[in-house]
């Protein structure tokens, strides 16, 4: 059974700094894309960065410049590097990954249970 489990999540005052780790686990055969996505209360799930398997990257416009995403292909984990973080920044940080996994018969989407970030003035 495939998991990824987030960590890395607090309580970080304005203008700091949190790094987020997601690790998988489980029997994976390969994974495609893996990201980030934030949902702040009374708000929809948005995308915050993805990064491809060659290491391409995509960020949304208000993370642009302050966060960084990478992966270890080695370790199937991928990061967020969060800089600058602003109160807007605050909410529950969700990892995804398109995984095939080793039994399985095509890419699924897999998603972590998410970890909050709060960031207060």
């Amino acid at each position: 059974q495939v998991q990824l489990v987030e960590s890395g999540g607090g309580l970080v005052q304005a203008g700091g700094s949190l790094r987020l780790s997601c690790a998988t686990s489980g029997s994976i055969f390969v994974i495609n894309a893996m990201g980030w996505y934030r949902q702040a209360p009374g708000k929809q799930r948005e995308l915050v960065a993805t990064i491809t398997s060659g290491g391409l990257t995509n960020y949304a416009d208000s993370v642009k410049g302050r966060f960084t995403i990478s992966r270890d292909n080695a370790k199937n984990t991928v990061y967020l590097q969060m800089n600058s973080l602003n109160v807007e920044d605050t909410a529950v940080y969700y990892c995804h990954a398109e995984i095939f996994p080793r039994y399985g018969s095509r890419f699924d989407d897999y998603w972590g249970q998410g970890t909050q970030v709060t960031v207060s003035s």
